[in-house]
């Protein structure tokens, strides 16, 4: 909440028309972000943006994981949405990739027609509960470059002349639908789509990139790696750990509280000095153990597809931590770079250090605003 304290106190006015702007919800297990955009000639730009931690709703520590239920998260959303004085009732939430299932399957090469009446069949195969309790959604992997990606985007039609296609497939429980949308009934929004997280964040940090890359995103309970290419999600995996280990590590090694331990997390990092009480070791052992499993996803990727992953993004809230892009290019044999999503926008100058600073964790929230703002054209 600091973030949006202090345009407001700068006296800047970042709120325009409502019916132009739209607004991406990013709901985690320790904290909801939002992010506000609007559109005007062409140029996108950032309206307000905020965040407000959910551990005091459930009575633990900011930065901790959390499992609220749908009406006190809503309150939550409620609360930010005035501290952020968010204008617009637009908006688009994400979906915990924890609380879906991303794979891909080959079909038969047919119309796509045939297609939408073929794979709820065949995604039975796949999928560990009835198919009548989950929403699918589905898409061609096309087999040349081209710019649309999944979810709510443009459509493509098969491409290749092969006996079968690859088709990406995202099931989502609707339990975890009928929840999300409660949540945005109680801040009284108007719902236009809910979308995985996996998605948004690669709109908002992909840009054209259309080589194979990989993403690192680092939440607070859990880290996500994503195989891409072409724009399109080839691989994922769940990695069981995420960023409140590490301030949680700090605490329990140095004796000190979770508050003082997320402090010295970001600011000390994995940058040592004298007097940083072995900080910088107790997160570069947690961020090792990340590292190393994201690594192993990322090279068995490469073997099964016989192609070179080029370029390793870092996202999430986890990633603001002191010295970690060098950390980063020295565990993995690759081009590395810290996400920074609010560069690919127009946004305040004076706030340029701050939102590159704290631009990773925000990735899901922008990349899900930047859909509606396409859907509001």
């Amino acid at each position: 909440m600091n973030f949006v304290k202090k345009i407001l106190e700068k006296g800047e006015s970042l709120i325009k028309k409502k019916s132009e702007s739209f607004v991406g919800i990013d709901i985690g297990s320790s904290s909801v972000k939002v992010v506000q955009l609007r559109k005007n000639k062409g140029v996108v730009i950032l309206e307000t943006y905020g965040e407000l931690s959910l551990g005091p709703y459930a009575n633990v520590e900011v930065g901790r994981a959390t499992n609220l239920s749908s009406q006190e998260i809503g309150e939550a959303l409620k609360a930010l949405l005035v501290e952020a004085n968010v204008t617009t009732s637009q908006c688009g939430v994400s979906i915990p990739l924890k609380s879906s299932l991303v794979f891909t399957m080959e079909v038969p090469y047919t119309s796509e027609a045939q297609l939408a009446q073929m794979i709820p069949i065949e995604a039975r195969k796949y999928i560990p509960v009835p198919i009548s309790e989950v929403d699918l959604d589905w898409k061609i992997i096309p087999t040349e470059a081209h710019s649309s990606t999944f979810m709510g985007e443009e459509e493509t039609k098969p491409v290749g002349t092969g006996d079968v296609i690859n088709i990406l497939v995202a099931a989502i429980h609707k339990d975890d639908v009928s929840k999300q949308k409660e949540i945005v009934k109680g801040a009284n929004l108007n719902l236009n789509f809910l979308e995985i997280e996996i998605f948004s964040t690669i709109r908002s940090v992909a840009g054209q990139n259309t080589a194979a890359f990989a993403v690192l995103d680092m939440g607070a309970g859990s880290s996500k790696v994503y195989l891409v290419e072409n724009g399109m999600v080839r691989e994922s995996h769940t990695i069981g750990r995420g960023s409140q280990d590490i301030t949680l590590n700090i605490s329990r090694s140095l004796g000190i509280d979770v508050n003082k331990a997320e402090e010295k997390k970001i600011n000390v990092g994995v940058k040592g000095e004298k007097d940083d009480m072995g900080v910088a070791e107790i997160v570069s052992s947690t961020l090792e153990y990340i590292f190393i499993e994201a690594n192993k996803t990322i090279l068995n990727y490469q073997k099964k597809s016989q192609k070179n992953v080029d370029k390793l993004i870092i996202t999430g809230g986890g990633a603001i931590v002191n010295g970690m892009q060098e950390f980063v290019e020295s565990k993995f044999d690759m081009e590395a770079e810290i996400a920074d999503p609010f560069s690919k926008i127009e946004t305040p100058a004076f706030l340029d250090d701050l939102l590159k600073q704290v631009g990773p964790g925000f990735a899901v929230a922008l990349g899900i605003a930047l859909r509606g703002l396409r859907q509001l054209e």
